[in-house]
């Protein structure tokens, strides 16, 4: 007997589903009103409009250094014709912010005066409350300052103390309970180390993150297991504390273990299960006791698009407050994205500005890989009824981080390496900081990164067997009216990746028709090392098992073995040992960054070329292991292959 499981057929689109919700919640009954202090209240929104109870200023003042005059004691003076004032008598020295003397109403600049046998000479009149800050100038008493639903801001602040307004009344901070749940997940406050099947719980810490950036009380329980009833009294506990807003995290997908719908069933209504976007589909609104409780997808990024799309628009409207405007720019597309019919996909986006333009190159799909949003600069939507973009395509972008910082990003496309890592953490502390933005696209995706003015640089290691040269060959083939420098990275040695202990015996390339093995992908460096290795061989990559399955980093590959998922591949020796694996050495190869002539003397490129040339920089390259840094930031020319 299979268990029951709960299967949504039909999705609506999240701007439906926050209709929805805002159909039935009652915000004036579910927000209360509370009074604070005005220098606590920046970031709140005010219930009430607020009204002054001082004049600022309360009295004339001097707006300059010089002498408080009556205007009409002036009207006598000329250029050439000086007229005397005398101090304490028809003129008197104020300070900036001074109450003016009792029958003075002008204020002339210091500046405008000369000092002679003790009197002031003048040579221009002055008109009536000239540099003078006037009675309720600034405000005047009863005025209004601020409407209701005003959102206050740190100059709001100083606007109300003086106006004399102590305290004022703002609508309560969202109180938000976020629930865990799942057998699997493990917590963190515990810092376990995982096993086979189970997760360190961090969902709960990003969404709490994310409530809290938006003004938001956030409280995380701890983890409830995939009990019915365990899971109904943690929602019964939540509704009955003063939470507005319960989160349960997972749970809401069609599994056999997720439980969030048919238990908020017991205590509401169901408003939308399933919305039309890619990542985020499972995400799960509900009405429970007159309260919003909603289920979030587990993978993390599509509970992030469950907080944008659907939590962030509601909390918004239930604080009285507008939503964040968002800034959209022109990208182009570095590889193609292609996308299904009939569903909304957002597309996490790695942006940066080469040359005149901006591009975009479109990182991985996987719902559980956040750090596809860590590496992000914006998204690329991908609307229901297309299907897809083309390379070179340029499309809008919704950027994630200030635009400004796009022009501190330098565009790496090509061959995976463990140094470009290096490379973005130094890059990042430098004084004028540079971010470093990676594709991984293997050495002849680089190529087409470098032809299609898509990059600042690439990373590549293309060996020719005809001339016995790295890269240039390949150069001159696909790019030869390119202006390019190569600058060499490092030696890297590479060889194939085994479990420790070499549990399977193996020796060399003639074992791998007996294991299972993990490829790079199509146009890797590595993966023609490897072609050509087995062609001297001559071993048929049809009798390799595995042959056709392809991971786009190293360190990729190494985890595939470290998990026994795979019994070996091909890669660098610094996977291996960073995942404390063995290795069988294969050959070293040259691995260069090719850089566009013309930009050169762009400033990001010259933080990365002294970088290269620094010795400490090198070591740092060297104490990876299997790196040699003999021809590290040196200028590579054609013919020299420069391994021995």
């Amino acid at each position: 007997m299979f268990p029951k499981r709960t299967i949504y057929l039909q999705t609506v689109s999240p701007e439906e589903a926050v209709r929805r919700a805002k159909s039935v919640l009652e915000r004036e009954r579910l927000i209360k009103e509370e009074t604070i202090a005005s220098q606590n209240a920046c970031g709140r929104v005010l219930s009430r409009g607020v009204h002054a109870l001082h004049s600022s200023p309360t009295f004339h003042s001097a707006a300059m250094d010089g002498y408080a005059v009556n205007a009409r004691d002036t009207f006598a003076a000329r250029e050439g014709h000086p007229l005397s004032l005398f101090p304490e008598q028809n003129c008197f020295a104020v300070n900036t912010g001074q109450p003016l003397p009792e029958g003075c109403d002008a204020v002339i600049m210091i500046e405008q005066t000369v000092q002679k046998d003790g009197h002031i000479l003048i040579e221009s009149p002055v008109f009536p409350w000239q540099h003078v800050r006037r009675i309720g100038e600034d405000i005047v008493a009863t005025e209004l300052l601020f409407p209701r639903n005003h959102l206050l801001r740190p100059w709001d602040i100083g606007a109300l103390l003086s106006g004399g307004i102590w305290d004022v009344p703002v609508w309560e901070r969202l109180s938000v309970r976020i629930i865990p749940t799942g057998d699997e997940v493990l917590d963190f406050l515990d810092r376990p180390h995982p096993d086979k099947g189970q997760v360190i719980e961090s969902n709960s810490q990003m969404l709490a993150a994310l409530f809290r950036e938006k003004g938001c009380l956030a409280e995380r329980m701890a983890p409830v297991q995939d009990d019915p009833e365990a899971l109904h009294q943690a929602l019964l506990s939540s509704l009955h504390s003063d939470s507005h807003l319960t989160v349960f995290c997972a749970g809401s997908s069609a599994g056999s273990k997720d439980f969030t719908r048919s238990v908020l069933e017991k205590e509401g209504e169901i408003l939308a299960h399933g919305i039309a976007v890619m990542p985020g589909k499972p995400s799960l609104l509900a009405l429970c006791q007159g309260k919003l409780v909603v289920g979030v997808p587990g993978y993390p990024v599509s509970a992030l698009v469950c907080f944008k799309e659907l939590l962030d628009p509601i909390i918004t409207w239930l604080m009285h407050k507008e939503p964040d405007a968002k800034n959209c720019v022109p990208v182009e597309l570095t590889r193609s994205i292609p996308s299904r019919i009939g569903m909304e996909e957002h597309i996490q986006t790695a942006i940066g500005r080469v040359g005149n333009k901006l591009v975009g190159t479109p990182l991985g799909r996987g719902a559980g890989n956040i750090t596809t949003v860590t590496r992000a600069q914006g998204i690329i939507r991908i609307s229901p009824s297309c299907e897809g973009f083309n390379e070179q395509e340029t499309v809008m972008a919704e950027l994630s981080v200030p635009e400004t910082l796009l022009d501190k990003v330098l565009v790496c496309i090509g061959s995976h390496d463990n140094t470009l890592d290096l490379l973005a953490d130094e890059l990042m502390g430098l004084p004028e900081p540079v971010q470093l933005v990676s594709g991984h696209v293997g050495s002849t995706g680089g190529i087409t990164a470098l032809a299609n003015g898509a990059c600042h640089l690439s990373g590549m290691h293309l060996f020719d067997p005809v001339t016995d040269d790295f890269n240039f060959p390949f150069l001159k083939k696909f790019l030869p009216e390119l202006d390019v420098t190569v600058i060499n990275l490092a030696i890297r040695h590479q060889g194939l990746i085994i479990a420790p202990g070499n549990p399977l015996h193996i020796q060399g390339l003639q074992d791998l028709t007996r294991v299972r093995f993990i490829n790079r992908q199509k146009g890797a460096g590595t993966r023609v090392l490897l072609d050509w290795k087995l062609t001297q061989a001559g071993i048929k990559t049809s009798s390799i098992q595995g042959y056709e399955k392809e991971e786009n980093t190293h360190m990729a590959v190494a985890a595939n073995i470290m998990t026994g998922a795979a019994d070996c591949g091909m890669g660098i020796y610094a996977a291996a040992r960073a995942l404390h694996l063995d290795f069988i050495p294969l050959a070293l190869e040259r691995y260069d960054l090719v850089i566009p002539t013309c930009f050169l003397q762009d400033p990001r490129i010259q933080a990365v070329l002294d970088l290269l040339a620094s010795p400490a920089f090198q070591r740092r390259i060297e104490s990876q292991g299997g790196y040699d840094t003999p021809l590290t930031g040196q200028i590579m020319q054609p013919g020299i292959k420069g391994i021995s």
